[in-house]
């Protein structure tokens, strides 16, 4: 059999897919001709020539716009076959109505200007596509759909099946998950198969002809056209299934695109699947495990002999590791082997926050640059909320430890979680400016419902009342009931704080973007003193010695939270000697308070400014909401990729 699989826009063009490198590995193992397309690649250097087409252009759909459906939005022309349509209907919104919602959601006029531009361009594009498809068809074509992949990838097949009707049509993907593939799979009958959940064992019983009725998750169409759901799996893979993908290919496209001026190819790979803290705690915002919470991870020395292998064999240093949380057996056993062996690998990790010194330490010297822990608050009553197992000094001590062990820190302040309090975030905006040397959030943003999260499955927890995002109506010409299992953000009036405080905190976000790059609190321990060098605007000091016993005591007892009374327990002379520590600390910005708890925020002395050229001197100096930060971000802080030689 030889199949094609397609990656399309917006799928992020600096990484090749990991879904379709899993699929190309499987289908080779099975003895099928295999090729790998990137579709969304084709497209920029068709979009570059045609209409001037740049990579800001391209990440605002791929990235920015993610919420509000833009890229989505952009491609429903060439599935309906119209232009930017102006009728409305009870299943459909017009362009005027769409770019009003585009506005309200901050999107600048020039936005709203390519994106209407896009639309108009992407029939071209589709048609151009399947005519290269059409001209040697395949047996398969398969498409990998995840974040603002759907229409496009949903206007190839349809196309395609109406030149090739024989050809067989497959999806797959995040976008699958669930009541999601079921319904994209009921309501567009040019699909052959829809994939739910996990595809290393479905696609090759699909492949091998196996009776569709005894496939786990797979959705398909019985002799009389109906649609058919089977039942989801009810195990997930472990993890000796999850295979290593196939990259073949990619990084000599990207090196033929323009895109390969615009961005540094990566790797992508992962370890494990699934979360051990959503297992006992489901944060209650994320829908990121869709339908499979269950954690498992491969064994330490399959995981380092993968990353080892694929960067040789690619040779790249960058990898992107897509996992939702570090498997915590990695540290003794994956990240010490780098960090022993004579390899400058580049790693991005997704960790959780309360990980000590020591840990920030060995990722460090394994190669992460960048690790994304999850911080999203700095409020203890906000983050019990959204039962993430943390404190806000454990969040700001994961932002000072990281930094001293020179790691980056991506990550979003979230807000409108129901219960918050104004002096949640009061206090915390107060304070800000005490961090403004550590890494700032990409930016302040009010949470969306999710499928599969809590929010979205509970609705006592605070959002009895909710229906899709109105992208999905402005996108697909469907009843109300399909775009409710087709969707996966969904709408409800807002909860947690007013706009005011919202506009307020956003604002001390962005200064403290602005003025990350110039600011440094650090210090050196001698002993007998302790030296602190500040440059931050906030304070007009430029350096500090401590010599007192007292405040030496206090500054490294805070190195960990710890309450007042706790402090006074531990230094001589008790409450009426740390108070006016305290005092003074606080004066000096020092310190950050939440709750009963201190702690001190200066960074151990070791260059580590040197890590922040791509701030002040890269092409984004500011950069706004992560897309699906779910996602992981794909903010980028990482030096540029260097071969293996």
């Amino acid at each position: 059999m030889r199949i094609v699989l397609l990656h399309m826009p917006w799928g992020a063009i600096d990484v090749p897919s990991l879904a379709l490198g899993i699929l190309h590995t499987a289908a080779d193992r099975a003895g099928h001709a295999t090729e790998v397309r990137y579709a969304n690649l084709d497209f920029v250097d068709w979009a570059a020539g045609a209409a001037g087409f740049g990579v800001d252009d391209y990440q605002y759909f791929s990235e920015k716009s993610y919420f509000q459906g833009a890229g989505d939005w952009a491609f429903a022309g060439a599935l309906y076959g119209d232009d930017a349509p102006d009728d409305r209907t009870d299943s459909h919104d017009g362009s005027a109505d769409y770019f009003a919602y585009l506005a309200a959601a901050g999107a600048s006029p020039q936005e709203i200007a390519l994106t209407r531009s896009v639309r108009a361009l992407a029939p071209a594009f589709i048609a151009r596509l399947v005519d290269e498809l059409a001209a040697d068809p395949p047996d398969l074509v398969g498409f990998t759909t995840t974040f603002q992949q759907n229409t496009a990838s949903l206007a190839a097949a349809k196309l395609l099946k109406q030149r090739c009707p024989q050809v067989r049509t497959v999806f797959g993907g995040a976008n699958c998950d669930g009541p999601q593939g079921a319904a994209l799979h009921r309501n567009f009958p040019f699909l052959d198969y829809v994939v739910r959940g996990e595809g290393e064992a479905a696609f090759p019983a699909l492949l091998a002809g196996d009776d569709p009725a005894t496939v786990p998750g797979l959705c398909w169409r019985d002799a009389a056209g109906r649609s058919t759901a089977n039942p989801m799996a009810e195990r997930p893979l472990p993890p000796a299934a999850i295979l290593t993908p196939r990259y073949d290919g990619f990084f000599e496209r990207l090196d033929a695109s323009v895109a390969a001026g615009w961005v540094d190819p990566k790797l992508v790979l992962e370890g494990s699947r699934g979360c051990w803290w959503g297992e006992k705690h489901h944060c209650t915002f994320c829908g990121l495990n869709g339908s499979s919470m269950a954690f498992r991870s491969k064994p330490p020395a399959d995981f380092l002999a993968e990353v080892l292998t694929l960067a040789e064999r690619h040779q790249l240093l960058d990898v992107y590791v897509v996992d939702n949380i570090l498997d915590m057996g990695y540290f003794d056993t994956v990240l010490k082997s780098l960090a022993e062996l004579p390899v400058d690998l580049r790693l991005h990790f997704e960790i959780k926050a309360n990980l000590r010194r020591h840990q920030f330490q060995l990722l460090g010297d394994s190669g992460a640059a960048q690790v994304q822990p999850g911080i999203e608050n700095l409020s203890t009553r906000v983050l019990r909320i959204m039962d993430k197992g943390v404190t806000g000094c454990q969040n700001v001590r994961a932002l000072r430890d990281a930094q001293s062990a020179g790691v980056s820190v991506t990550w979003n302040y979230l807000y409108g979680f129901p219960g918050e309090q104004p002096d949640d975030y009061e206090s915390v905006i107060r304070q800000l400016p005490v961090l403004h040397h550590l890494d700032p959030p990409t930016g302040a943003g009010r949470i969306a419902i999710e499928r599969f999260s809590p929010y979205f499955d509970r609705p006592e927890l605070g959002f009895a009342i909710t229906r899709p995002a109105p992208q999905y109506r402005a996108t697909y010409r469907l009843p109300e009931s399909e775009l409710n299992e087709l969707a996966y953000v969904f709408s409800a009036p807002p909860r947690g704080i007013g706009g005011d405080l919202a506009e307020r905190l956003g604002a001390a976000v962005d200064t403290w973007l602005a003025r990350f790059p110039d600011s440094r609190l650090s210090y050196r321990d001698a002993g007998a003193r302790i030296v602190l060098v500040n440059t931050r605007p906030g304070y007009d000091w430029r350096a500090v010695e401590l010599t007192d016993p007292v405040e030496l005591a206090v500054f490294r007892l805070l190195d960990r939270p710890r309450s007042a009374a706790a402090l006074a327990a531990k230094v001589p002379g008790g409450a009426a000697a740390v108070e006016p520590v305290l005092e003074r600390f606080t004066a000096l910005g020092l310190l950050f308070h939440d709750g009963d708890g201190y702690l001190q925020v200066a960074v151990e002395s070791d260059n580590q400014v040197l890590m922040r050229m791509r701030h002040r001197h890269g092409p984004d100096t500011a950069v706004g909401p992560d897309t699906p930060a779910r996602t992981g971000t794909r903010s980028e802080e990482v030096p540029d990729a260097v071969a293996i030689g």
